[in-house]
């Protein structure tokens, strides 16, 4: 099984402790997720975050309906979190996300991602026929969504 790792890192308004509370809401995760996957929360929320918190999910895959089961393996707000696939489309998917306070202001955000397809054969043929490009796309549509997402939500929480 070939481990990938994907590396992405975006400069964000607001401090880490403004910036966290978006990405420790699990809903808004189905909000920065492109809609071709039609990806949703399936886990009841409000969801309380913490180590050990399992969510689940569903999405189509190019078409094909499955599910997504993920643990919270570290939550250390506001600078880390990160999360494992239990079940799902990959072999492994080891997702962290590390928030630190930007130079001159802001928040840098890190996504770490190692993924692998497993499936033998016919994983490394799907692997280097879209999951790859695949997985770059839903990061680089996150890049994009997420600060007028972001902004907004910070907005309502000043509010509240």
């Amino acid at each position: 099984m070939h481990v990938d790792v994907l590396r992405r890192s975006q400069r964000l308004d607001g401090s880490p402790e403004d910036v966290f509370p978006f990405f420790a809401d699990a809903a808004n995760l189905d909000a920065i997720t492109p809609s071709l996957l039609r990806f949703h929360t399936i886990t009841p929320g409000p969801i309380a975050m913490s180590t050990g918190t399992v969510i689940q999910y569903a999405l189509r895959l190019h078409g094909v309906p499955m599910r997504w089961t993920s643990i919270i393996q570290v939550w250390e707000p506001p600078h880390r979190f990160v999360d494992v696939q239990l079940l799902g489309p990959f072999g492994l998917w080891h997702h962290e996300h590390r928030f630190e306070a930007a130079p001159g202001g802001g928040t840098t955000m890190h996504d770490t991602v190692h993924h692998a397809v497993g499936w033998g054969t016919f994983g490394e043929i799907a692997r280097r026929a879209f999951v790859l490009r695949d997985v770059r796309a839903i990061f680089d549509h996150r890049e994009r969504v997420i600060p007028g997402l972001l902004a907004a939500d910070v907005a309502a929480r000043a509010r509240a």
